[in-house]
């Protein structure tokens, strides 16, 4: 059956969305954007989002009661690659050994002119 997850800890979706749904023991996770939960603001700069971006996904994987250990799939889409290095040196901390695959895109334009957005997919 199908579960929706939603946690207090990474923004509310800006959409007709969900947070994640789990469903057979794998969780999806909606593209995350750089916005603070709490403060509803959005970091400037590149690593500054990644690291907003990866601790909103942190806070539904621990409320789905799934970690980084269980992500196997990540698509990362940026409003230009040239962020890429600095991106990726970011989500590399949660992904030090037994690294997703992953898929890494530019795309003309983010929600919110943001610059960075993961969405995630993970397995129990």
């Amino acid at each position: 059956m199908k579960k929706i997850i939603f946690s207090e800890k990474a923004p509310k979706a800006i959409g007709p969305y969900s947070q994640a749904v789990e469903m057979n023991g794998m969780l999806f996770i909606s593209g995350q954007i750089p916005i603070n939960p709490v403060t509803g603001t959005i970091p400037e700069g590149i690593e500054a989002q990644t690291e907003q971006v990866m601790q909103n996904i942190a806070a539904i994987l621990e409320a789905a009661g799934y970690s980084f250990k269980h992500v196997v799939k990540s698509t990362c889409l940026l409003s230009d690659m040239s962020n890429f290095k600095a991106m990726n040196a970011v989500y590399g901390k949660y992904y030090s050994e037994n690294s997703p695959a992953r898929a890494a895109f530019a795309v003309k334009e983010l929600p919110m002119n943001v610059l960075v957005e993961i969405e995630t997919i993970a397995m129990k």
